[in-house]
């Protein structure tokens, strides 16, 4: 891939002045020739590895900095998802969250941000192992710092395994008041359709479709674009949607570039770039501001929806366009707590969460980092859940939710996070649901669209 001078220059000015960065490089790391029935030499073995190399990701992130002057944000690390890597050890929660702690350990030492992987593809069904990672998250998430976990629990093939969404509804409530202000809540994602090169957390896991390792990049740019979008305030949607094509091609270009070149000093895979504009607190670097950069008073207000809808498909063209390695979810997320404007939104009552559901229907990935009373009953979390991972078995895409019930706190209050994290309002939400829906568990059928065999 030849980068010119210009295209240097020019990435460069959007690092100074408009919050460009790399988000993450994440190296995926195959850890299924670990696995032992003895629990100590198991963990001995992915200990070793994940520190190896996780040192590794360090030192190549620091010289990309240093050659391009590019932040790199997050170093992180996705390992093989957990439950089969357990099949062979105890099936009890004390197993499992020695993993998690070794995992977390092993992080530490390495000096990552975040390690993904602790969870299950569940789409279908559970095996022994994969109800016991479940069961346990909520002592392992409690007990670790850096680990995060993913449950894909839907797919268009398979459908919605309705019995793991009803029991995860208790184990979110348990993990809330085992965290502080319920942040552990915060470090699992419940998906359908998970891609297997998420460098995003807490999805990131190692997928089985992997080889040994695999370097893959998470761009971010919204304050590259909503600079754009001011710039263009009288052009048609059109033209709007050519500009930040174009804008993205570029950043696509830098991202594909430094994730290349730390996969060479590491001798490994280059992966994918995943092209999702990731907000953050930082003023600036917000999506919703996009959206209200396009001409929408309020995100939340109607219009969004359709604005949104012409920035994903602006994003995924210009990506495509820059590289032939675009992957994992490549959108533009909607965090609540991780972007200003949508905090704005929420604290103003023009973004409910019955709206922010709708606009999953178009963005990338789902119901990301809102909080909810903590007193909200179980199976009114499972059904929010069903209800989102069912968009994304419908309308064959990824969705996910990340969802916070925080202990103690009240519709209209506010929690904090920090750090990327960042600050949640607290959104209203009906106290009562779908119980006698949610109890009946089993698998709801994929739909017909997936037999085109």
């Amino acid at each position: 891939m030849s980068i010119t001078v210009e295209e240097i220059f020019e990435t460069v000015n959007m690092t100074l002045r408009q919050n460009f960065d790399i988000r993450t490089v994440t190296l995926g790391i195959n850890l299924k020739d670990c696995m032992d029935r003895d629990i100590d030499h198991f963990c001995g073995r992915i200990e070793h590895r994940i520190v190896t190399m996780g040192k590794k990701v360090n030192a190549a992130a620091d010289a990309m900095e240093q050659k391009y002057g590019i932040p790199v944000i997050n170093r992180r690390i996705s390992v093989t998802p957990v439950s089969l890597l357990m099949e062979p050890l105890p099936h009890t929660i004390a197993a499992a969250v020695q993993v998690a702690k070794t995992l977390d350990r092993a992080a530490t030492q390495a000096e990552m941000d975040f390690i993904g992987g602790f969870g299950a593809h569940i789409q279908k069904g559970m095996t022994g192992a994969d109800e016991n990672v479940m069961n346990a998250l909520p002592q392992a998430l409690s007990q670790t710092k850096r680990v995060c976990s993913f449950f894909n629990m839907g797919s268009t093939v398979a459908g919605l395994n309705m019995t793991a969404v009803e029991r995860f509804g208790h184990i979110l409530k348990d993990l809330a008041v085992r965290s502080k202000t319920g942040i552990g809540c915060a470090k699992v994602a419940v998906f359908a359709n998970v891609p297997e090169d998420n460098p995003f957390m807490a999805g990131a896991h190692h997928g089985i479709g992997e080889g040994d390792y695999a370097l893959n990049v998470g761009i971010s740019g919204p304050g590259v674009v909503k600079s754009v979008v001011e710039q263009n305030p009288d052009c048609d949607l059109t033209e709007l949607s050519e500009i930040i094509k174009r804008t993205v091609f570029k950043i696509t270009r830098a991202g594909e570039l430094i994730g290349r070149e730390v996969a060479a000093l590491l001798g490994v895979e280059f992966g994918i770039v995943d092209i999702s504009l990731a907000a953050t607190p930082a003023a600036g670097d917000s999506v919703a501001e996009i959206i209200e950069a396009m001409g929408v008073s309020r995100m939340g207000r109607p219009g969004t929806t359709a604005a949104l809808a012409l920035l994903i498909d602006a994003v995924k063209k210009g990506g495509a366009m820059a590289s032939g390695h675009v992957g994992g979810l490549s959108g533009t997320f909607i965090p609540v707590s991780e972007d200003a404007g949508m905090i704005c939104a929420v604290k103003e009552g023009a973004l409910t969460l019955e709206k922010l559901e709708a606009l999953t229907s178009v963005c990338s990935v789902g119901m990301d980092m809102f909080a909810i009373p903590g007193s909200t009953p179980a199976d009114v979390i499972s059904a929010i859940i069903a209800d989102e991972l069912a968009i994304g078995i419908a309308n064959n895409k990824t969705t996910s939710v990340r969802v916070i019930p925080v202990p103690g706190k009240k519709a209209g209050q506010s929690v904090h996070f920090g750090g990327l994290l960042g600050t949640a309002p607290i959104m209203p939400v009906s106290k009562k649901a779908a119980a006698a829906f949610i109890a009946r568990k089993g698998r709801m059928p994929a739909p017909i669209k997936a037999l085109r065999n």
